[in-house]
């Protein structure tokens, strides 16, 4: 099915200063998306990537509501709304939040600002999961997992009613793979050379290169799952998606791949002109 897109727009200035802070209110995105006046090359000096991320991360939370079971994301943008139910039930505005993580970060954000806490083994229903995503095609097919929670963030946004995707307009591609950005695939340690070649020959036809990925003192990078990650950069977008994900999980001794198809329910993508939502 074809994606549908709501677009609204809103004042830089105004949003740039509502990021910031006030109340919630102040703070949300319907409260701006009224003025059309500005030029985007102005919202595009007001307002940086990382404000972007806020604004969309901000207009997902809108959709939770108290006593919810929620899947809290992982990498900058999800950050950010946990930051904003974080501070919701501070002030009292939200209520009865239980709260899955999907890597052991978002566990230690969530807990420092006093979100309850669970797993999936006490909560095996989501009723909404909120995170980020590196790739988005017109489909609303992903590709996440560059901050390398993807196992825990997929068996997580699989078990949720509703999986909102939030993101800034720099991740939309017409196809997966078409950033030249890696691809994660999860790969347990034992032999995980062996899988990179196989992951190699997988995709030798479309020009990709697979690399262990390493960690900043140039060790190969360890998962929460005690697991490595073999990255796979593509020069052309991926042909087959869903023909790729599987040929990727039929290999032994790999754990999880990086695509995430058929599973956003919606995508809010922040720009320099505002904010759309696609839902399928």
């Amino acid at each position: 099915m074809a994606a549908a897109t709501v677009s609204v727009r809103f004042h830089p200035a105004a949003s740039a200063a509502r990021c910031g802070g006030g109340s919630r209110r102040s703070r949300r995105l319907s409260g701006v998306i009224r003025a059309q006046s500005a030029p985007a090359s102005a919202a595009a000096a007001a307002l940086t990537q990382d404000d972007l991320k806020r604004l969309a991360a901000v207009r997902a939370v809108e959709q939770v509501e108290s006593g919810m079971v929620l899947g809290l994301g992982t990498g900058s943008t999800a950050a950010f709304a946990v930051a904003e139910i974080g501070a919701l039930l501070a002030s009292g505005k939200l209520s009865g939040i239980v709260g899955v993580p999907t890597s052991k970060r978002t566990f230690e954000q969530a807990q420092s600002l006093g979100i309850p806490l669970s797993t999936l083994d006490d909560h095996p229903r989501i009723d909404l999961a909120i995170d980020g995503a590196d790739e988005v095609d017109p489909d609303l097919n992903l590709v996440k997992g560059r901050g390398g929670a993807l196992l825990r963030e997929k068996m997580v946004e699989a078990a949720s009613d509703k999986f909102i995707v939030v993101v800034d307009e720099t991740k939309l591609v017409t196809g997966l793979g078409g950033s030249g950005l890696a691809m994660p695939v999860e790969v347990v340690q034992f032999c995980w050379k062996y899988n990179q070649v196989r992951l190699q020959d997988l995709f030798n036809d479309e020009g990709c290169e697979a690399k262990l990925r390493l960690d900043e003192g140039g060790k190969p990078y360890v998962t929460d799952n005690s697991n490595y990650i073999v990255d796979l950069y593509f020069k052309t977008p991926i042909k087959d998606a869903l023909a790729a994900g599987k040929e990727i999980s039929a290999l032994e001794g790999v754990v999880e791949h990086g695509l995430f198809l058929d599973m956003a329910t919606s995508v809010i993508i922040a720009g320099t002109d505002g904010v759309s939502v696609k839902t399928k």
